[in-house]
């Protein structure tokens, strides 16, 4: 097909795709001209721009008319684009974990993500090859074999997703029967749980989609099926992906210093009413409440700008980055004590 007769970049889907991703890279900065830079709010913009430069370089490889060593190098800096683009967002649960999980649940959570993430990267490089060798030889058709490593790759994304659904709503559920009494008249922790579902059920469940989709390619990166036809649909949810990323970040901030005032007053409330002086100590508020359960609420100077910091009380000494919420201590000494520790601060992950 000659360069002539091609139709201009932007009639294909993937120039649409790649303006999605340059979108969510200017959202991205505003965001963090809202909050502040970490590695929260500097995932989503990876992960776009990737997806930028990864979908531009599709209408190279596949619908260009180039030499095939060009047409080969595009392609192959596609696919590593694109794995950093869809195994990238699998680190946005990643970063909140790895600070909130402690011994055991760490390491294992570490260990099984990384060899997760190991392999869905072998598994892109061998598609990678695949492709660039069916390129340079036009006589093989290797499209069965990239669709099936296709189907591999996906489910791994799948996994991963599934992973850290696990151990973080598990710890979230912790965190909420730490302390039910501040859960119970407060909507952060419905929110922390509420969010957490959404994201990580919908990245799974694109992941799931991919896989099962994927496997009914019959050209390399044309929609000619019902199956690819959905298949480029979920592609597109997945490329429109960190705007819910950006919204969880921003929502979460809201949240926090919602939560934040609520305690506050709360707390200033409680002791008016049983008129018990509050004893102060680095912006510690101790008051008895419930016959022996003592309760400890700390509320920081400043909000944060992401939602999902639980540690355990343990923790708090060596963790002075991000937020923290709904930690329990064991008692130290005879009788009934419970410790409630929920931690505000300014700084992300």
């Amino acid at each position: 097909m000659s360069s002539s007769s091609l139709p201009t970049y932007f009639e294909y889907s993937w120039a649409i795709l790649s303006s999605i991703g340059i979108a969510n890279v200017l959202f991205g900065l505003t965001v963090v001209g809202i909050t502040n830079l970490s590695q929260i709010s500097l995932l989503p913009i990876i992960v776009s721009a990737a997806g930028a430069i990864a979908n531009g370089l599709c209408y190279c490889a596949f619908y260009a008319d180039y030499p095939k060593t060009p047409t080969a190098a595009a392609s192959a800096i596609a696919d590593i684009t694109w794995l950093i683009q869809e195994v990238g967002l699998t680190f946005y649960s990643y970063f909140i974990l790895v600070r909130v999980l402690q011994s055991r649940h760490r390491i294992i959570f570490m260990s099984l993500f990384w060899v997760f993430v190991a392999a869905a990267t072998v598994l892109r490089c061998l598609i990678a090859a695949t492709r660039v060798r069916s390129i340079l030889d036009t006589s093989l058709n290797l499209q069965t074999t990239i669709d099936h490593l296709h189907v591999g790759y996906f489910s791994l994304i799948a996994l991963i997703e599934c992973l850290s659904a696990f151990f973080l709503l598990r710890k979230f559920a912790q965190a909420h029967r730490a302390s039910q009494d501040v859960a119970s008249k407060s909507g952060l922790f419905s929110y922390l749980l509420k969010s957490t579902e959404i994201r990580l059920a919908t990245l799974a469940l694109i992941g799931v989609s991919r896989a099962i989709t994927y496997s009914s390619q019959s050209s390399a990166q044309s929609a000619t099926s019902v199956a690819s036809q959905i298949d480029r649909f979920v592609y597109t949810l997945e490329t429109l992906f960190p705007v819910m990323l950006f919204i969880d970040i921003l929502a979460s901030r809201i949240a926090v210093t919602n939560h934040r005032y609520e305690m506050s007053s709360r707390t200033r409330n409680q002791q008016k009413s049983s008129g018990l002086a509050p004893h102060s100590h680095q912006g510690r508020t101790e008051f008895e409440m419930y016959g022996g359960v003592k309760s400890q609420v700390y509320v920081g100077d400043e909000a944060s700008s992401s939602q999902e910091h639980i540690v355990n009380a343990a923790s708090i000494s060596n963790n002075t980055e991000g937020a923290e919420y709904g930690q329990s201590s064991e008692p130290t000494h005879d009788g009934i004590s419970k410790t409630i520790d929920i931690k505000v601060h300014e700084s992300a992950v």
